[in-house]
């Protein structure tokens, strides 16, 4: 039974990863909005842009530790 529920628990710390994907996606889009708008700026918010992705993505990774917590260390 306890375990059944650390699934279930793992299972909703887990829908991280997919949030931290749309994350991602977003701030990709929005960065391509913004460089079809102004193509001479696009060159110097690259790095943004990484700094972005990286902050969506570490979210995603941190729920996915959690869950593998959930699932083996619980």
């Amino acid at each position: 039974m306890e375990g059944d529920l650390a699934h279930i628990g793992a299972g909703l710390a887990a829908i991280g990863s997919g949030a931290a994907a749309i994350g991602v996606g977003n701030v990709a889009g929005n960065f391509l909005s913004g460089a079809l708008r102004n193509p001479s700026a696009a060159a110097s918010q690259t790095a943004t842009l990484f700094i972005g992705i990286a902050f969506a993505e570490a979210l995603g990774i941190f729920s996915f530790l959690v869950a593998l917590l959930l699932m083996f260390a619980v």
